[in-house]
């Protein structure tokens, strides 16, 4: 897959609302992408804010957040 072809599946998923795209996704989508928008940033929050998690939704930012510390994922504006 070519990085623009790359990039505009990102955007597509980006636009996206909570809603629409469970934790579950998102997580897949950043792993995919190795990066975290400021969009993917406010899905997150949004959703810690919003809602009760349960103990495999708090593993997933978990994981997302292990990531990020290891240097696997990088967060972009």
């Amino acid at each position: 897959m070519g990085n623009l072809s790359m990039l505009k599946s990102i955007q597509s998923l980006n636009t996206m609302t909570v809603s629409q795209m469970t934790l579950e996704e998102l997580f897949g989508q950043v792993m995919f992408s190795s990066v975290v928008t400021r969009h993917d940033r406010r899905q997150l929050r949004s959703v810690l804010l919003e809602r009760t998690l349960n103990e495999d939704e708090y593993a997933i930012i978990n994981r997302l957040l292990y990531n990020v510390r290891r240097g696997w994922v990088k967060i972009i504006d």
